[in-house]
């Protein structure tokens, strides 16, 4: 049986983040701030390719460090 709910999980962020994200995205065309995270993410994680065998550049550092920031994760 392979119910949808398996296929998830929760993170969990600050509250101030999450009001700043949902404060964001309005008129956006997002539909929730979950909706948002999830672009985001999928974003970060196909512009960074990480096999077994390749270490990330310090380019590509740089830019998911600034991509956090962005979010509030980084100061």
């Amino acid at each position: 049986m392979n119910d949808k709910k398996d296929n998830k999980v929760t993170i969990k962020i600050p509250r101030p983040l999450y009001n700043n994200l949902k404060f964001l995205i309005e008129n956006s065309g997002f539909n929730s701030v979950n909706d948002f995270i999830v672009y985001i993410l999928r974003d970060i994680a196909s512009n960074t390719k990480i096999d077994s065998e390749d270490q990330l550049s310090k380019k590509e550092i740089e830019t998911i460090k600034e991509r956090l920031r962005n979010l509030g994760y980084l100061g």
